[in-house]
């Protein structure tokens, strides 16, 4: 895809990706103020993960605007790629281990409105910071960007996950809920730490429009198939009709 773009088209997309990290970055930093200090007030783990998580966007976003500042920034993709990944990997470790130590003790969070705020926000404004960054890496034909955007898509995740997690807490005291449903994120995290560490990195948005794709190619099966139906029974129709024509005919004869 990257050979069809002109020069100023690339130069455009070099500047979009740049306004998504700076603004990722800046509304992560806000994020993660917000979500670490609820988390330690509620002794959250899934909160405080949360929370980290942003800081781990933050890393992410920053080595991405580093590599579109280089004048070659296609040559420091597996660079970038390897950053982002030990940040995934950084991620899971904290988040494992102190949902761990939750479960072990027993402890569950408190009831924090902050925390239910922050991450139902981050629910309504990530799908749409991801959803646009996914198209911008695929223009560009850039894993990094891709995997960037995957960091956003890991947050959603993360941000379902914790918000249903003080939901139960708050409305059932499930007080295990919040540490599940970090394990959840960490192993997510790890999964697509080792998919940008390989540099295979594919959307899930990429994943929807292919099933949209064969969902459509089924439906065009299926009007051909109730074409050819319809031809052939007209057919059918026709030749019946020329039969009964032909008997008519040759009664009239004898």
């Amino acid at each position: 895809m990257s050979t069809a773009l002109t020069t100023e088209r690339r130069a455009t997309l070099h500047r979009r990706v740049r306004f998504i990290v700076g603004f990722t970055i800046t509304y992560n930093v806000i994020e993660a103020i917000v979500a670490v200090w609820a988390g330690v007030l509620a002794s959250s783990a899934a909160l405080i993960g949360f929370g980290l998580d942003s800081v781990v966007e933050v890393l992410s976003a920053a080595a991405i605007a580093w590599q579109f500042t280089r004048k070659d920034p296609e040559r420091w993709e597996k660079v970038t790629l390897k950053v982002i990944a030990i940040a995934f990997f950084a991620l899971a470790a904290y988040v494992t281990v102190d949902a761990v130590l939750s479960l072990i003790q027993a402890e569950g969070p408190d009831h924090s409105p902050f925390g239910l705020g922050i991450t139902a926000l981050s629910l309504v404004i990530m799908p749409l910071l991801a959803w646009y960054e996914v198209r911008t890496g695929r223009e560009l034909d850039s894993k990094s960007v891709m995997a960037d955007a995957k960091q956003l898509i890991l947050c959603i995740y993360l941000s379902g996950a914790v918000f249903i997690g003080l939901m139960l807490n708050s409305l059932f005291g499930w007080w295990w809920a919040d540490s599940v449903a970090a394990v959840v994120v960490a192993v997510l995290a790890i999964r697509e730490g080792i998919e940008a560490w390989r540099g295979d990195v594919e959307s899930p948005f990429e994943v929807l429009e292919d099933l949209e794709d064969e969902g459509d190619a089924e439906e065009k099966t299926d009007d051909r198939r109730s074409i050819s139906g319809r031809a052939n029974r007209m057919h059918a129709a026709d030749y019946r009709r020329g039969q009964g024509t032909g008997g008519e005919v040759a009664g009239v004869r004898r």
